[in-house]
């Protein structure tokens, strides 16, 4: 089982290939998107680890769509002065399928199996 540990919007997420993973919002998000902040990769019989990136590893993901996410209420109430504030927030996110995994060489690491991504 190959995985890689990636980098972006100051989170860091353990991916596979042909998964499909949910993420902060991507300002530019184009078809084909690519990860160069790999942080470790490997399958069950090795490991390599970055400091603090490996360089010349990447993960190349696809866009399946850009959404929100429910409304998360903020309510603050001071008591007995007749003070409230109510307010929402609906944190953007982008969905992504991984398709390659990258070593550190250029070659091929993982590769997602050629299934087609339903997007709604």
């Amino acid at each position: 089982m190959t995985f890689a540990v990636i980098q972006t919007g100051g989170k860091q997420y353990k991916v596979k290939a042909s998964e499909i993973l949910k993420i902060e919002r991507l300002k530019d998000a184009s078809d084909k998107i690519e990860f160069n902040d790999v942080l470790a990769y490997g399958d069950d019989s090795s490991l390599e680890v970055g400091a603090p990136f490996i360089k010349g590893a990447k993960v190349e993901a696809q866009l399946v769509r850009n959404g929100k996410n429910r409304t998360v209420l903020i309510f603050k109430k001071r008591r007995r002065k007749n003070s409230r504030r109510k307010n929402g927030h609906r944190q953007q996110y982008s969905l992504i399928k991984i398709n390659k995994i990258f070593n550190k060489d250029g070659s091929i690491f993982a590769e997602a199996s050629k299934e087609k991504v339903a997007t709604k």
